[in-house]
């Protein structure tokens, strides 16, 4: 036998983790400015604003930045980005169905508890690994590049080395547990609902398997994420931002929160969250779905027809071959 395999047969885990983070690192490169303007708008109000400059509302924050800092610092910390990506991605949805299997002993269908459960193993799994990443990308979104401001770093690797030595391998790692709580409630709940929406839809036959069941569940699956992550995704942004000692740990930066500007202050930057994880949801599941399953798949079978039409399949003569090649058509 040689050749690609049908569509329907499970990709290698391999390929998952290498598809899972090249569509990661396109999602990022389209969604950047929104992730970058989301940061921004969370940390605002921890600190005095920067000679008046203060962000009113997503594309207000977005349309500030390009006329103060130029349209380059929407970009910031992108390198960090794409490091985090390839090594955040490619563990927490490239290894999900492998980890979910694992739980489940390879049976089909498993209960929404197995597949939350397998969404927060990889969700904590990636954030170990990828910490340090997460952190350089914070810290270089929140600094601005104006004249007469100071900043922090000056390039990605610069920075990883500054933080190691004026705060040691705690500050690579800092705020790993409310990145744990945060990821572990992003990938379970994006995740979960990417698959349970996808699985109803399929179910119901109200779509196929293909882009436009991929773009429903990915952007459903974005909107639920914001709605239960955001107060995390605040407490972690604000608390791996800080200087060493300004806040004790999370919890005392989430407690500084609520009592100096309100429980609304947990909910700063949703609608940025909600562009920003909808439409990186859209453009992540639809690339890695396109990577993991190709559009069109090569099979080589012996054959002594020229031609056998069998349902959407096309058996054609290979010319180098004495063997035939079917193009299935998903």
């Amino acid at each position: 036998m040689v050749g690609f395999k049908p569509s329907d047969v499970p990709p290698p885990l391999g390929v998952k983790m290498v598809s899972a983070g090249a569509a990661a690192c396109v999602a990022d490169i389209v969604t950047f400015p929104l992730d970058t303007a989301k940061v921004r708008l969370q940390i605002q109000g921890e600190k005095k604003a920067v000679e008046g400059i203060r962000y009113r509302g997503v594309f207000g924050t977005i349309s500030t930045m390009i006329r103060t800092e130029g349209p380059r610092s929407l970009y910031n910390g992108l390198v960090a980005g794409l490091q985090r990506q390839v090594c955040f991605a490619s563990i927490r949805i490239g290894l999900y169905d492998n980890v979910k299997n694992f739980y489940t002993g390879g049976k089909d269908n498993p209960n929404v508890l197995i597949r939350i459960l397998a969404g927060c193993t990889t969700g904590a799994m990636a954030v170990s690994f990828a910490q340090p990443t997460d952190v350089v990308k914070v810290r270089f979104q929140a600094q601005m590049n104006l004249n007469g401001v100071a900043r922090r770093y000056s390039g990605t690797m610069q920075a990883y080395r500054q933080i190691f030595q004026n705060e040691g391998m705690r500050g690579l790692w800092k705020g790993t547990l409310p990145n744990i709580t945060r990821n572990a409630l992003v990938n379970c709940t994006e995740l979960v609902t990417y698959d349970l929406i996808k699985e109803a839809i399929l179910r119901h036959q109200l779509l196929s398997d293909n882009l436009p069941c991929h773009f429903v569940s990915a952007f459903g699956a974005g909107f639920v994420t914001t709605v239960i992550a955001s107060p995390v995704d605040v407490v972690k942004t604000r608390y791996m931002n800080s200087p060493p000692g300004q806040y004790r740990s999370a919890i005392n930066c989430a407690w500084t929160m609520l009592t100096k500007e309100g429980p609304t202050a947990f909910y700063k930057g949703f609608v940025p969250s909600f562009l920003r994880l909808g439409s990186w949801n859209v453009v992540m599941f639809v690339t890695f779905e396109q990577i993991k399953h190709p559009p069109f798949h090569f099979h080589f079978q012996p054959s002594s027809a020229l031609w056998t039409p069998l349902d959407t399949r096309l058996h054609f003569r290979a010319s180098t071959s004495s063997e035939i090649c079917q193009l299935y058509i998903p």
